[in-house]
């Protein structure tokens, strides 16, 4: 595998949305997910979308998110066919990167109560699951 991992623009909008339907990774391309809405979260001085990628072909893609207290590693997913690789940690170590670059001290991630692959890599990774904390959102339409 010849593999690299570069930061994402809005050109790679098509790939993004591949990568995650090919994870089963579910998202709203008519809201949050759209290709206006991302282009505004990737100009973002504190937003940064990472692309891995085996050659040309984007097999995995992760989302960092500066809130200026914490830092969130988001929509973290990799290719079927390249899991059990230890890919997504790598990701998830560039997410830190960029988010200790800011300024984070804590790194973050929601992870579905069910996505026991996700929890697995998060604790490899070092993370702790906080059971006692609950999370609450208030959203505007169901495609947010």
């Amino acid at each position: 595998m010849d593999k690299h991992i570069r930061r994402l623009t809005i050109a790679d909008y098509d790939h993004i949305l591949k990568v995650w339907s090919d994870a089963g990774l579910p998202f709203k391309p008519k809201g949050r997910d759209s290709r206006a809405r991302m282009a505004v979260e990737m100009a973002a001085p504190h937003c940064a979308f990472f692309g891995l990628f085996d050659k040309d072909i984007m097999i995995g893609m992760a989302i960092a998110n500066w809130d200026g207290r914490r830092g969130w590693v988001n929509r973290v997913a990799i290719d079927p066919e390249y899991r059990g690789r230890g890919l997504a940690g790598e990701l998830i170590r560039e997410c830190e990167k960029f988010l200790e670059s800011l300024g984070a001290l804590i790194i973050c991630a929601l992870i579905e109560d069910m996505n026991f692959p996700s929890m697995d890599c998060f604790e490899k990774e070092g993370y702790v699951c906080m059971k006692e904390i609950l999370y609450f959102s208030k959203r505007r339409s169901p495609e947010v």
